[in-house]
Formats: C-alpha cells, sequence, structure tokens
C-alpha cells in the first residue's frame, strides 16, 4: 500500500493491481448474474410445476437476497475482514450456481438463484478498494469497477444464448461457478492485501447515517428511479427472449444477433446525451426526456410485440435510454448526498435496485400469467410513467464534486475548528471530517473552488 502522505495523483503499482483485480471479480460476478437474464425463460419450459410466476420469480429472486445481505455483508467486512467475508460470498455464489445447475425442477432453480444472490459483496469489495487506494485516487477504482458492471451486461447477454445453445441452461450454471471461482483466484493471487481495515464513509454505509439518507427527499427519488429502472428490466426479460422466439421467429441460438447491434449502437448513442447533461449542465432536462422515452419504448413494445423490425427499433431507443439513465443514476447520488453521506446513500440505492429486479421477476410472471405476454410492456410503461411524475418535481443537480482530503487531526474540537475554515473557502459547499479515517470530505463546485485557499488549509 502506497505511503498516505503522498500527494500523488499517479495510481502505484498495488493500487492499478487492486483496480484490475476488484473490477474484475465484479465483472465475473455480475456477468454470472446477468448471462441467465436472456435465456432462462427459453430453457426451463420444459420443467415440472412451471408457471410464469415461478419462472419470474427464479429471474429476480436474486434480487431479494441480494437487497436484504449487501448492507450486512458490508457491515460484516469492517470486522470480519475484507477478503474473507468476500470469499464466502463467492463461495455462495458458486453454491447457487451448483445447485442450479444440478436441478430438475423450476423449485431447485430458484433456489439456487437465491443462494447466488446471497453472496451479496459488493459493498465488500467497495470498502476493500477504499483500503487499497489513496483518497486522491479512489475515484479512479470506483469508475472502472462501475465500467466493468457495464461491460458485463452487454457481454452476457450475447454470451448467455451462445453458450445456451451448446450446453443448455445448466451449462450456463455451470460456467457461472468457474467464473466466481476465477474471482477468487483474483481475489488472493492478484488483489493486495489491505494494512489497516478502515470505514470509509465514502465506500460504504454507515448505519448512524441511514436515517439522515432516509429522510431526504432527492436521494429518495433517486431511489425510486432505480427500482423502477430494474423492475422494468427484469420484467421485460420474463417475457421478451419468448416473444422473439415465438412471434418474431428468431431461434433461441440467434437472440445475441439481436443484442449485440441493439446494445452497442444504444452505448454510442447515449454518450453525446451524457456530454449535454453534465457539460452543458442540462441534467435534469435530459434526465427527465430520458425516462419519458423510456416509457414511451416500452408502450411501443406493446404495440410493435408481433413486428421483428418494429421491435427491433424500440428496443434500440429503450437501451440508450435505460443506458443513460443507468450511467447517470449513481452520478446524481453522488451529486445530492450530503459530504460523507455517499456511502450510505449508495448503499441504500443498491438495496432498492436489487429489490426492484425481486419485485420486476414477480410483476412481469403476474402480468403474463393473468393478461398475457404483451401486456407486461404495457403495465412497464405506466410504472415508468409512475416515475416520470416523480422525477420531474425533484430539484435540479448543483454540479458539486466530491473531495476527499487526508488530514491529520485527534479531536473533534479540530474537526469543527477546521471544518468552520473550510466553509468559508470559495466553492467548498458542504465539509464533514471523519476523526476515526482521518479524511475530510467535501463537496465542492470544481468552476468556483479557490483551490491556493483549500491547499493552505489542508495541504
Amino acid at each position: 500500500m502506497a505511503d498516505l502522505s503522498s500527494q500523488s495523483s499517479v495510481m502505484s503499482k498495488e493500487e492499478k493491481r487492486a483496480s484490475i483485480g476488484l473490477a474484475g471479480i465484479f465483472s465475473m460476478r455480475m456477468l454470472g448474474l446477468f448471462m441467465i437474464l436472456p435465456v432462462i425463460s427459453l430453457y426451463t419450459e420444459d420443467l415440472a410445476n412451471i408457471t410464469p410466476l415461478l419462472l419470474g420469480l427464479s429471474i429476480s429472486i436474486y434480487g431479494l437476497t441480494q437487497a436484504l445481505l449487501q448492507i450486512p455483508f458490508g457491515l460484516m467486512s469492517d470486522r470480519f475482514g475484507r477478503k474473507k467475508i468476500i470469499t464466502i460470498g463467492l463461495m455462495l455464489f458458486i453454491a447457487g450456481s451448483v445447485v442450479a445447475a444440478m436441478s430438475t425442477t423450476i423449485y431447485g432453480i430458484i433456489l439456487g438463484r437465491a443462494l447466488q444472490g446471497a453472496g451479496a459483496v459488493a459493498a465488500a469489495i467497495m470498502a476493500l478498494a477504499a483500503d487499497l487506494t489513496l483518497e486522491q485516487n479512489r475515484t479512479k477504482i470506483m469508475a472502472a469497477i462501475g465500467i466493468s458492471i457495464g461491460i458485463s451486461f452487454g457481454i452476457a447477454m450475447v454470451l448467455g444464448p451462445l453458450l445456451a445453445s451448446l450446453v443448455g441452461l445448466q451449462g450456463v450454471f455451470w460456467f457461472t461457478a468457474v467464473l466466481a471461482t476465477i474471482g477468487i483466484i483474483i481475489l488472493h493471487q492478484l488483489v493486495p492485501k489491505p494494512r489497516h481495515l478502515t470505514v470509509h464513509k465514502d465506500a460504504e454505509p454507515i448505519p448512524a447515517l441511514m436515517g439522515r439518507v432516509l429522510r431526504d427527499g432527492q436521494l429518495l427519488r433517486l431511489d425510486f428511479g432505480i427500482f423502477c429502472l430494474h423492475l422494468v428490466m427484469t420484467a421485460m426479460f420474463v417475457v421478451l427472449p419468448l416473444l422473439m422466439r415465438g412471434k418474431l421467429g428468431i431461434a433461441a441460438e440467434d437472440h445475441w444477433m439481436v443484442y449485440l447491434p441493439v446494445l452497442g449502437l444504444s452505448v454510442i448513442v447515449m454518450v453525446p446525451f451524457i456530454i449535454i447533461a453534465e457539460k452543458k449542465r442540462k441534467m435534469k432536462l435530459v434526465f427527465i426526456t430520458a425516462v419519458a422515452v423510456l416509457s414511451a419504448a416500452c408502450f411501443s413494445l406493446f404495440l410493435f410485440s408481433d413486428n421483428l423490425w418494429g421491435m427491433v427499433s424500440v428496443l434500440f431507443v429503450f437501451f440508450t435510454a435505460f443506458n443513460f439513465l443507468e450511467a447517470t443514476l449513481p452520478s446524481l447520488i453522488s451529486k445530492i448526498a450530503f459530504a460523507g453521506g455517499k456511502g450510505t446513500a449508495m448503499g441504500v440505492y443498491s438495496s432498492a435496485q436489487f429489490f426492484g429486479v425481486f419485485c420486476g421477476g414477480l410483476m412481469g410472471g403476474f402480468v403474463w400469467d393473468s393478461y398475457g405476454m404483451a401486456t407486461v410492456f404495457l403495465v412497464c410503461a405506466v410504472i415508468l410513467l409512475s416515475w416520470f411524475v416523480v422525477a420531474v418535481s425533484m430539484e435540479s443537480p448543483r454540479h458539486m464534486s466530491g473531495l476527499l482530503k487526508h488530514i491529520e487531526i485527534e479531536t473533534d474540537a479540530q474537526a469543527k475548528q477546521i471544518t468552520d475554515m473550510l466553509l468559508a473557502v470559495k466553492g467548498v459547499l458542504d465539509v464533514d471530517i471523519s476523526v476515526d479515517d482521518s479524511t475530510a470530505y467535501l463537496k465542492v463546485d470544481n468552476e468556483l473552488l479557490d483551490k491556493k485557499a483549500l491547499n493552505a488549509i489542508i495541504p
């Protein structure tokens, strides 16, 4: 681990190892979860006692266990060690994959998927990333992890159908077990061991701050948004693969030919909208427009559910808006969260996301069973419309950035004195100084920030 007194923003060799290793672990795990999404409804039809509701539950049950256990796993890693807890989580994921691979009933697959989600190591990985990096480099490793998740989703949409056509659903589950095993090897062979375990307010949930986060109306609007976004995405994949194979006549092994160009082009097209939102400071306008477009896309999927080119075109529009919102929501959490509250805000946000996954599978299965497959898209459109109404009322986010400074202090009185000094600096909007981890958490406007005055207080 590099000396904490160093002020270089260049990542050390150990920080680069940590960044590559932890992003690799995250991507292995998420790839395993996502690969099931486009194929499970196609390869479980012949199982005994299968119903649309049980199919939806098999897709989404991992979201429930993930939502319930990710914060406790993070807290346990503070007490028992990061690598130990991450290893346990990955072993639970392997166990779930094996159970699902060996199952001949839908109930066995549901149990396996629940165990996969029980290995909820996201918070522990983020905490380990913070342990292994200097304050000024922490955003780089967090960005690497975030990018790895997006890449994993795209690869999974293509690889899942290809692999399932060769080895079946059971083979896909065995492959996810192998991925998690590789993750354990990366953890112990590539990722450095932290010298000290420290609670990082910017990277992990803090129970004492939970009440403040849950009372923040702006953060709750974003939590509701990610809940709706992943509810809709999961509900769609309960029926979308079946509609593509049935009404649209696309063989299961060819579904990747739809996902690859649609996802690839959508990622390219969303970039200009991110630039407009961030650089031109039009975040709220572009954000609520994307939510409206997403709702309209779902309604169009309902209308074009039996038209090949109509469906493909609308899927492109859907994933362009989806990818924009998926990338923007965490950025908004970082902007809006109070100083020192980012880790807790992200913990609540992630729980809302995975609870949305769980509800999406149930909703998709129930609506399909009661009203038909295409109606799932219509209900998704209504849910997204409700998000639009909520999003319209949110405040335009201030263009704040998080800034961390290492600071040597011993008492709360010192912290209070330095806090007052920092708040008097032009461009410093919020300050929280933690005596426990010797860190000053600041929210700043980089365009207004008086860096000279700031560095005079904390070099």
